[in-house]
């Protein structure tokens, strides 16, 4: 071995080394319906505007080390109920970092747990936090499984349980009151984190029910609202219990630029909310296409993206691929997932032409 083998052999952890990268396929001449972006920019006026903004963002210092007016906003625009405040990640997976690294304890092996299939930084982040990851299967239908759940939740004690909602991959919303069964049940003992992540298309939340549950964090994101290069994640809980997590946060973690545009953006979320609303219409359209295709067949979302399952999703990958249309093989992630593609809800020339290029890969086979 190497100078530099034996260097990483000795000092990076064994679990790191074997694990692989999280890999972001190259989208450079494709149409990118792989990510769960809103495809649609700003109008050219708010562009201007907000290049006036970012022109007069202080560069040469630190940020306001507290956020305070990007939180008042947040707060306000967002739902966080009176008396509540957020803190602030490099989107929501700092936020989901944070609070693994928070809860995994020193004196015992902390317990993160999760639905599976579920979004793959759940489990990263416990693994890296160096705490165990515990993934209950959902049912076939993607709901959740909630005996199994409560017997998990017994057997294994975590310190925190996330419910994405609604979830990802799947799309789909798990029944609130199973979610609340989930809550209950941690008791004194573990966190529920709610990852909300596509709220603004689900126009459905747990925010407003922070004051029932004392051991409720309520988590999400900018990114699927329109703003996912700013990188910006919030999350909302108990004030005691926030004070915690903001601890481990680093300082400056949320730079000028986004704290500015996402400033700027907050005034104005009535557009944002406006493309929302337009591609929760399309996602209607979209699935309704879809599931006069031969073979396919289209799951439920509540998100801005629909998972579908193919005869084989790595033939229609492929063939996909081969179209310039770049989507998410799921079909390897979990058993539940056999043969299931994922695909963004998007403009509808890109919408048709990710169906064209998919209705021409289904005759062969």
């Amino acid at each position: 071995m190497s100078f530099l083998e034996n260097l990483i052999s000795n000092t990076i952890r064994p679990d790191v080394r074997a694990v692989g990268n999280y890999h972001i396929a190259d989208a450079s001449g494709f149409i990118k319906l792989d990510s769960m972006e809103n495809p649609y920019p700003l109008p050219d006026h708010l562009r201007a505007e907000l290049g006036a903004r970012l022109a007069d963002a202080v560069l040469n210092r630190y940020p306001v080390a507290a956020y305070g007016t990007l939180k008042q906003k947040i707060c306000a625009r967002l739902g966080v109920p009176d008396g509540y405040s957020v803190i602030l990640g490099n989107g929501s997976d700092e936020l989901i970092s944070i609070i693994a690294m928070a809860t995994a304890r020193q004196d015992r092996r902390a317990v993160i747990m999760a639905p599976v299939p579920a979004f793959v930084m759940f489990a990263r982040s416990a693994q890296f936090a160096g705490a165990d990851f515990v993934g209950v299967p959902l049912r076939a239908d993607f709901t959740l499984d909630l005996p199994a759940m409560l017997a998990a939740i017994a057997e294994h004690k975590p310190s925190v349980v996330f419910l994405a909602y609604p979830n990802n991959p799947t799309g789909n919303l798990y029944d609130a009151a199973d979610m609340v069964a989930v809550i209950e049940a941690l008791g004194e003992t573990g966190i529920a984190v709610v990852d909300e992540a596509y709220e603004p298309f689900a126009r459905t939340s747990f925010m407003p029910r922070l004051p029932e549950f004392p051991n409720l964090v309520v988590m999400r994101t900018l990114s699927k609202l329109g703003l996912a290069g700013i990188r910006l994640g919030y999350m909302a809980a108990a004030p005691a219990l926030l004070e915690q997590f903001d601890k481990v946060r680093p300082p400056y973690n949320v730079n000028v630029l986004t704290q500015v545009a996402a400033e700027f953006a907050l005034d104005h979320v009535e557009v944002l909310n406006a493309q929302a609303a337009l591609l929760n219409a399309a996602r209607t359209a979209l699935a309704a296409r879809l599931a006069e295709l031969p073979g396919v067949e289209v799951f439920p979302s509540a998100a801005n993206f629909l998972l579908i399952r193919v005869p084989d999703s790595d033939y229609a990958c492929a063939k996909l691929f081969a179209h310039k249309v770049l989507i998410k093989n799921m079909g390897k992630m979990h058993s539940l997932l056999a043969d299931c593609i994922r695909v963004t809800v998007s403009t509808p020339e890109e919408n048709s032409a990710f169906l064209d290029a998919l209705e021409a890969s289904l005759p062969s086979y």
